[in-house]
């Protein structure tokens, strides 16, 4: 897949955009591991994940950060966003299903995100979102929390 390598460096330098509220020395508190798993389902309907490197157009690819609180202290109120790279769709899947969506990376809101078209709510298409946030509200000391979303490879 062209530029999927890039695509991914790309990420990893954008989903540093981790909002600590009221946390001090966040940098040194919080750790963050990116993984791109190939989304694969079996006859049956069972769900497999398989790193990749490289794809497809059409192929589903699974973005997840897990966030680790490496001191012995408690983090609040910690939000974190997973931007949806621009060769990439997102499927609607998000994991834990409680993410809020952005067509703009600024205003975020519940899912499905709506507009006004004509008078009318209209839900807008998946294609339009761009960042997904997770609002974890504790991460316990020495624990981890993961956040994912689906894309497809346009």
């Amino acid at each position: 897949m062209k530029g999927f390598n890039a695509l991914r460096s790309a990420l990893l330098a954008t989903v540093a955009s981790v909002f600590l509220l009221g946390t001090a020395h966040a940098d040194d508190a919080l750790k963050m591991e990116l993984t791109a798993n190939k989304v694969v389902k079996d006859a049956e309907g069972k769900v497999t994940y398989v790193p990749v490197r490289t794809a497809p157009a059409g192929t589903v690819i699974q973005y997840k950060a897990t966030y680790t609180n490496s001191v012995n202290k408690n983090i609040n109120d910690l939000a974190v966003t997973l931007p949806i790279p621009a060769n990439m769709a997102f499927t609607g899947e998000a994991f834990p299903a409680s993410a809020q969506a952005s067509i703009d990376g600024k205003n975020y809101a519940d899912m499905p995100l709506m507009r006004k078209v004509d008078g009318k709510l209209v839900k807008v298409p998946l294609s339009e979102y761009r960042t997904l946030r997770w609002d974890i509200k504790l991460l316990p000391a020495n624990k981890s929390a993961a956040v994912a979303l689906n894309t497809t490879v346009d």
